[in-house]
C-alpha cells in the first residue's frame, strides 16, 4: 500500500463544534497513522490552540499546518515544546487593517503572536482565542509583519463579511470568512493547500496519493489541491461544490469512513 498524505481540518471535521474528539474519530485517525500514512493536521488555529488537539490524537511525529498555511511545524517529541517551526510566511498587516478599521463599528481585531497568543484591539469573547491575549494600541497592532490577522464581529454574519471584503477591496492578502462574522487574513498566495504542496514534495508523496477533508471556506484550496478532496456534510454549499465527495456530518463521525477507506 503506497503511503498517503492525509490532510485533516480540525474544527467541524476532526473535532465537533463543541470541541469534542469523538472516540470513533480518534480510533480511525490512530489506525491510519499507525498504518504508516502521513496524517497532517491542517488548521486555521494558532500553534497554541492546535497542540492540545494533537495531544488528544496522540500525534507526536510528522507535520502540522497552522494559521491557514502561514505556519508549518515538524513534530519532534525531543523538542521542549514537542515541535519545531520549520516555515512561516508573514505580511504587513497595516494596509488591510487600515481598510477594515472603520468598516464595522463593533469589530475587534487580533494579530497573531507566533507560538504565544494574540495582540488585540479589544477583548474577544471568552474561549475564542487561546494563548496569551494582550490588548495593545493600534500602532502596535500594525507595527510588525505577522502570519495572520483575525477580524471579528459579534453582530454580523458570514455573508456580511463576504460583502465587506468585496466592498473595501482587500488586495495583496488571502482572506477567508468563517461560518460566523469571522475573517482570517493571511499573506497573499498562502493557504492550507500551498503549505501542503510543499510538504507533499518534502515527503515525496505522489500527487495521486493525497487526500484532504474539511468543512469551511478556508479548506477550499486544500480540497482542490488533493487528489481526493472530501467535504463534510456540515460544510457550506460552496465548499461541497469544489469537493470530489461529501461525507457525513461531524456530529455523526463523518470523517471515519473516509479514513477507514484508506486501509482497505
Amino acid at each position: 500500500m503506497p503511503q498517503r498524505l492525509i490532510a485533516l481540518d480540525l474544527d467541524g471535521t476532526t473535532i465537533t463544534h463543541a470541541g469534542e474528539l469523538r472516540p470513533a474519530v480518534y480510533q480511525a485517525v490512530r489506525a491510519v497513522a499507525d498504518a504508516g500514512h502521513h496524517v497532517v493536521v491542517a488548521t486555521g488555529r494558532s500553534i497554541v490552540a492546535t497542540t492540545p488537539i494533537l495531544e488528544l490524537l496522540e500525534l507526536t511525529q510528522g507535520y502540522v499546518v497552522c494559521s491557514n498555511g502561514a505556519v508549518t511545524l515538524k513534530l519532534d517529541p525531543d523538542e521542549p515544546q514537542g515541535y519545531q517551526i520549520i516555515d512561516t510566511v508573514t505580511f504587513d498587516p497595516a494596509p488591510a487593517l487600515e481598510l477594515l478599521r472603520d468598516s464595522w463599528p463593533d469589530a475587534v481585531i487580533a494579530v497573531e503572536e507566533l507560538g504565544v497568543g494574540f495582540k488585540l484591539s479589544a477583548p474577544f469573547p471568552d474561549g475564542e482565542l487561546q494563548g496569551e491575549l494582550r490588548v495593545v494600541p493600534w500602532e502596535e497592532l500594525v507595527a510588525e509583519p505577522v502570519t495572520r490577522v483575525t477580524f471579528r464581529s459579534p453582530t454580523g454574519t458570514s455573508e456580511d463579511f463576504e460583502e465587506l471584503a468585496e466592498r473595501i477591496g482587500l488586495h495583496e492578502v488571502n482572506y477567508n470568512v468563517g461560518f460566523t462574522a469571522w475573517m482570517d487574513i493571511n499573506p497573499e498566495g498562502v493557504s492550507k493547500g500551498s503549505a501542503l504542496e510543499l510538504l507533499r514534495r518534502t515527503l515525496q508523496v505522489e500527487p495521486l496519493h493525497t487526500i484532504a477533508v474539511g468543512d469551511q471556506r478556508n479548506d477550499i484550496e486544500m480540497l482542490q489541491w488533493a487528489a481526493w478532496g472530501v467535504a463534510m456534510a456540515n460544510a457550506p454549499d460552496e465548499v461541497k461544490e469544489v469537493a470530489d465527495d461529501v461525507t457525513g456530518h461531524v456530529d455523526e463521525d463523518g470523517l471515519v469512513p473516509v479514513l477507514l477507506s484508506v486501509l482497505q
